[in-house]
């Protein structure tokens, strides 16, 4: 992907505002990690004055020190710092939609950089990593399927899950999700999982700058 760099003031504060809405001290569950994932969702999108779906990646693309890398991979996404700036790799075989999804869920492994130890504790039941996860997955789902924005279509008249993904440019699956955790629908657990984890295992030293299409 070519990358777009600005020296603005408003661009190179959006991580540093981000990571202030972390609470100084221990996060102590899931579901306030998540409280807190969502308000960087919502606060994400007031900075860029995004009010209407589907909303762009491009934002994420453009912000500085981020670099989008489609690569080769068993997993669907990673993301490090590579020492002069932050590295998103995207599996270039999956779709358009899945990329997008997978580009805001590592855009909050990247906010949540130093801080996880203090949001993440884990429990008995999940680790602190799959929290980590969790959380990373229902950033992308706030941020790609505001909960204004999914309840003024689906209220508008939009409620199959196939127009709705289509308008928001995202997977059925996370349609549904969606319109379960906002209150929409009913939910239905044991047919669709809570998270969609991504192995944070590896990582690739190959630096191909190939545009992800549409972005």
């Amino acid at each position: 992907m070519t990358n777009i760099s600005t020296s603005s003031p408003f661009e190179r504060s959006v991580l540093s505002t981000l990571r202030s809405l972390i609470p100084n001290r221990p996060v102590h569950s899931l579901a306030e990690a998540k409280q807190v994932a969502e308000h960087q969702a919502i606060r994400l999108l007031q900075l860029h004055q995004l009010t209407e779906g589907p909303v762009p990646v491009e934002f994420i693309a453009e912000l500085p020190k981020i670099e989008i890398e489609l690569v080769e991979a068993p997993v669907s996404g990673a993301s490090f710092w590579n020492g002069s700036a932050w590295i998103i790799q995207l599996n270039k075989h999956e779709s358009y939609c899945r990329q997008r999804f997978t580009l805001a869920h590592e855009y909050k492994h990247i906010i949540d950089h130093n801080r996880a130890d203090q949001l993440y504790l884990g429990s008995k039941d999940v680790s602190a990593a799959q929290q980590a996860e969790q959380a990373a997955d229902y950033f992308a789902g706030c941020l790609l399927v505001p909960k204004m924005l999914l309840k003024r279509a689906f209220y508008g008249g939009m409620q199959r899950p196939s127009d709705l993904a289509k308008h928001f440019q995202v997977s059925e699956i996370a349609i549904v999700v969606r319109l379960r955790q906002t209150g929409i629908t009913e939910p239905t657990p044991r047919c669709l999982p809570t998270s969609t984890p991504f192995s944070r295992s590896w990582q690739y030293a190959t630096n191909n700058n190939t545009r992800l299409q549409g972005v």
